[in-house]
């Protein structure tokens, strides 16, 4: 039973170290998914938080260029005569082009310079010589002006196929200035002339190719990626350590308390052992209701009972078998004799109290109140005698037995505090004592309160008159057998 539930617990122990493995490593590859899927999620924010940043910049610097050529170069040199302000702008002609003009030339430098932005102007209400060339031309456009057109001072952007390649689209409003309105309202060929200082005039749109974008943060993304995907094998590997020196740990200590397990029990086997040889002793000495309660922790016990029968006994010629023997075979022979009378205790319910060289007590109707007592004790008394008639003929001896009886109150209790003893006490004890020591070699003597009893069921002979030491004459009978028609005990 002990292997099995040691095999089952070796099992169970593999079965949990094999399930935190497992649950480590699904955890570390749904770690690396959950890594992946937001780096994922963190590339394609950062590029467009990127696109965003460039975009807004290039806006940025391409409105004040504007807005610093409108009003510091413009405006002074608008009353000079000499100076032809016009769209058709031509560098080798002397002429000065208008800001819209300017803003366009401006777009096209910058994205002969940098071919990764494409910059570009365009309106609902375009000049007649740019219709083809800044007039809305795709949904994005289209969306951007009526976004716009609502909210002048936003922005509009998102990520588009443009050309064929991933691109990130940027719009914002070109909104007219007072520098510019009075020209947009006077021009021969404008279409609207009821311009006021602030109307959405157009969209600068600002669109860059993502491709380089994307390759460079996802290249710096993959070494992060790798750099996490490095320290979380790292921090597995060492958790896997850990968990390993844990379950050897685990091991050595559950050795070490099976090993203290079994020394407990071990131990508890031995106290068990000498427990049951206290109580045998104990037992031995005291009757089991009375070792009960001074286990219990009474210290003092002292009961009364109304009435008891009690039988003294001595062995009548054991002084000149002791002449005859060695010491050794007389003990034996006394052993065997009081073994037999034990027995008889045992078969009869009574209670043995003790022995005195040759003289045996034993009593009935305690400690466990009975109400044949005095029946137990006559035949436990005539038992006496044919177990000692077995004795002489088995051993050729001629020892004969004295039983003295009386039947009447008493205290019985424990006295002694290191070598307990259970006693009576009383007058009646007195007299049974009496009765055996005033008694005849091979007769039961009993007193007139123990016959009054058993007359009906036992046969008696009337000793008569006899005189006790300390009680005076007392009328004594002697009990000779059983009567047939009295009831087994």
């Amino acid at each position: 039973m002990r292997q099995l539930i040691s095999r089952s617990r070796v099992a169970i122990s593999q079965f949990i170290y094999k399930g935190i493995l497992l649950a480590v490593t699904i955890l570390f590859c749904v770690g690396v998914g959950v890594a992946m899927a937001n780096m994922y999620r963190l590339s394609s924010s950062l590029i467009e938080s990127q696109a965003l940043q460039n975009a807004t910049l290039y806006a940025q610097a391409i409105k004040e260029a504007r807005t610093l050529y409108s009003s510091d170069i413009i405006t002074p040199l608008n009353t000079a005569e000499v100076i032809n302000f016009t769209h058709d702008y031509n560098p080798t002609k002397v002429t000065v082009p208008v800001p819209a003009t300017f803003l366009i030339e401006l777009g096209k430098n910058l994205t002969k310079k940098n071919p990764q932005v494409s910059l570009r102007l365009y309106s609902d209400y375009p000049f007649p010589w740019r219709r083809e060339e800044g007039g809305v031309r795709d949904d994005f456009e289209r969306q951007a002006i009526t976004y716009l057109t609502k909210n002048p001072t936003k922005n509009f952007f998102r990520v588009d196929n443009f050309r064929g390649k991933p691109a990130f689209r940027y719009a914002e409003g070109d909104i007219l200035s007072s520098s510019c309105v009075n020209c947009h309202n006077t021009h021969r060929d404008s279409p609207k002339t009821d311009w006021k200082v602030g109307d959405l005039r157009g969209i600068l749109e600002i669109t860059q190719p993502l491709d380089t974008l994307t390759e460079n943060t996802q290249s710096e993304l993959k070494n992060l990626f790798l750099l996490l995907v490095g320290l979380s094998f790292l921090g597995v590997t060492g958790l896997i350590l850990a968990i390993s020196r844990l379950r050897q740990n685990a091991k050595q200590l559950e050795q070490r308390v099976r090993e203290r397990t079994a020394q407990l029990q071990e131990t508890n086997v031995e106290l068990l052992k000498e427990q049951e040889k206290s109580d045998r002793l104990l037992l031995n000495i005291l009757p089991e209701s009375i070792a009960a309660r001074l286990k219990d922790g009474q210290s003092s016990i002292a009961d009364g009972f109304a009435e008891v029968t009690i039988l003294f006994a001595d062995i009548v010629g054991f002084t000149v078998l002791s002449a005859q023997r060695s010491p050794e075979e007389l003990l034996d022979f006394l052993n065997e004799i009081f073994s037999a009378f034990d027995s008889l205790t045992e078969k009869y319910g009574l209670e043995k109290i003790k022995t005195i060289g040759d003289a045996y007590m034993v009593v009935g109707g305690l400690p466990n109140p009975s109400t044949n007592h005095a029946e137990s004790i006559a035949e436990m008394a005539l038992d006496m005698q044919e177990e000692l008639a077995k004795f002489n003929a088995k051993h050729h001896a001629g020892i004969n037995i004295r039983i003295g009886i009386n039947t009447g109150p008493a205290i019985a209790g424990v006295i002694g505090t290191k070598k307990f003893i259970y006693d009576l006490w009383g007058d009646a004890v007195n007299t049974a004592s009496r009765m055996e020591s005033h008694g005849i070699a091979g007769e039961i003597q009993v007193t007139q309160s123990t016959y009054d009893i058993l007359q009906n069921k036992y046969l008696f002979k009337d000793r008569g008159i006899i005189h006790v030491k300390g009680k005076g004459d007392m009328n004594t009978y002697l009990l000779a057998g059983r009567l047939a028609s009295a009831l087994s005990v």
